[in-house]
């Protein structure tokens, strides 16, 4: 047996040498205290490789650039003046990239947390900016009648 093949791989916890004896038949008590250094840690759910590892880097996390690339497209277009039009882009690549943690088994670099948190923070973050840019002003696409009683409430 090969030090590689003792060696855990990235899911697996190490296993512990045995507690050395303190004399005849009795053991050393190990602390139950977390380690000062941590050694590793896991990856998230689904932080795999989008790709097998024979692709190139960017075929292998194709879902982050995709994310990637609608924010910086719709950043782009807020920059050429086209406030509502970008921003909406911008939520809805936020959103993609929600149905991206849901839809795929393996996202590379777009999972950071579990899937659930995942999807919580991009859906609520997309569906946010994209109504909040439709109800911008002046000249709102959506209309919500409730807001203006917050607003008066709150602000006036």
């Amino acid at each position: 047996m090969t030090a590689e093949a003792s060696e855990p791989t990235a899911g697996e916890q190490p296993q512990e040498p045995p507690a050395p004896l303190a004399g005849p038949g009795r053991f050393i008590r190990r602390s139950r205290r977390f380690p000062l250094i941590t050694r590793d840690t896991a990856r998230p759910e689904g932080g795999g490789r989008a790709a097998p590892g024979a692709a190139p880097a960017p075929a292998r996390q194709w879902p982050l650039l995709a994310v990637m690339g609608g924010v910086g497209l719709g950043l782009l277009i807020v920059a050429l003046d086209a406030f509502r039009a970008g921003t909406v882009l911008i939520g809805l690549s936020l959103l993609a990239g929600a149905f991206f943690r849901w839809a795929l088994p393996e996202v590379g670099m777009l999972a950071v947390r579990s899937r659930f948190t995942d999807m919580l923070t991009y859906g609520l973050l997309g569906a946010a900016i994209v109504l909040l840019s439709l109800m911008a002003q002046p000249n709102p696409w959506v209309s919500i009648p409730f807001l203006d009683d917050v607003v008066h409430f709150t602000v006036r």
